[in-house]
């Protein structure tokens, strides 16, 4: 623990900055699992509710520098073209 009532301070607020961060990535990661479910099951109206939803998220992610904005849109990507790859 620190001894130093600023540091203290410091290291109470990056505990709860990670804590907030964790739980933004866990959203993110749930998001994606569910448009993958989606595009398994092959419900088309279902995979793209949830491509919406799992994009947002990556964009939010990325703009919270949580991940890097390439990780995003390679992620993006990925997500288009599993959806794309859905109707034929």
């Amino acid at each position: 623990m620190a001894n130093i009532k600023s540091s203290a301070k410091r290291a109470q607020l990056i505990s709860k900055q990670t804590a907030k961060n964790r739980a933004a990535k866990s959203v993110m990661k749930t998001n994606l699992k569910k448009f993958d479910t989606a595009v398994a099951e092959g419900d088309r109206s279902t995979a793209e509710a949830a491509y919406k939803v799992a994009v947002k998220t990556v964009d939010r992610a990325a703009t919270k520098n949580l991940i890097h904005k390439n990780k995003a849109a390679r992620r993006k990507s990925v997500l288009t073209r599993k959806l794309s790859a859905m109707e034929g």
